[in-house]
């Protein structure tokens, strides 16, 4: 499903083929039955990150992104900086909690699934978003 929506940038050698090649992840990830989520998490969360990051590099003006990964911070330079058009305010708070999730993978926390899956479920509509904007 992931993969499916970022096809664009299948093998792709750059951030978008990154981003991709974590969308392929969490698409193997969906097909098991992990008791945390924090895996998918993080593969989800780097998702985000490299197609914000590689949207900064292809259309600002300077091409540069920052070394941050806190999502909602690159959403707000990709609106700002790139113009994209959507809605901060929609997205910013279930960006920090993925962003918080994934640090729960780095530090072998465990994650509450239920809760994980319904930030998803917010945020999948703007992965959408940044696909088509890509592709403009």
């Amino acid at each position: 499903m992931y993969a499916e929506k970022l096809k664009q940038f299948e093998n792709v050698e750059n951030l978008g083929g990154k981003a991709w090649q974590h969308a392929v992840n969490c698409d193997l990830l969906e097909q098991t039955k992990f008791q945390d989520c924090s895996m998918h998490c993080f593969h989800f969360q780097q998702l985000f990150e490299l197609l914000f990051k590689h949207l900064l590099e292809t259309r600002t003006k300077y091409g540069a992104y920052p070394h941050t990964h806190k999502l909602e911070k690159l959403l707000l330079q990709v609106i700002e900086q790139a113009g994209l058009n959507v809605d901060y305010e929609k997205y910013s708070s279930h960006l920090v909690a993925l962003t918080m999730c994934a640090e729960a993978y780095r530090y072998n926390f465990l994650l509450n699934c239920e809760t994980y899956k319904e930030t998803v479920k917010h945020i999948d509509p703007l992965l959408n978003e940044l696909a088509e904007f890509a592709k403009s």
